[in-house]
């Protein structure tokens, strides 16, 4: 299975959902998913304050390219701030996280799992 065919969509017509782990400052805006893999193309939102250290270092099974489209967040295992315009691509298995924001944060995600040939 993959994630279905969408031609242009209005971004503004999908709402903000909970993310998993009840933070009511972390949603996202669900754009595409897998009902499968469990993989998505999501706009994540951290508003102003949030923090992520309840759900730990995380790592997952799948590729996940993240670009922040505005603000910044902390990495409070690296100890390093990441702002608007930087983007990671990270393999299954990277850690990352967890996060912390002051003044809030917009990033899209692809998310998405390796080829059986990879």
């Amino acid at each position: 299975m993959s994630k279905p065919e969408i031609e242009f969509t209005p971004v503004t017509d999908i709402d903000y959902t909970l993310c998993p782990g009840d933070n009511p400052l972390i949603k996202e805006r669900i754009l595409a998913t897998d009902p499968v893999g469990g993989v998505a193309t999501r706009i994540l939102r951290y508003e102003p304050g949030a923090d992520s250290t309840t759900l730990g270092v995380q790592r997952h099974d799948f590729w996940e390219e993240v670009y922040i489209i505005e603000g910044s967040f902390h990495d409070l295992t690296l100890d390093r701030t990441f702002v608007a315009g930087e983007f990671a691509c990270r393999p299954p298995g990277m850690p990352h996280g967890p996060w912390r924001t002051d003044e809030g944060v917009t990033t899209y995600e692809v998310r998405y799992h390796a080829r059986a040939e990879d």
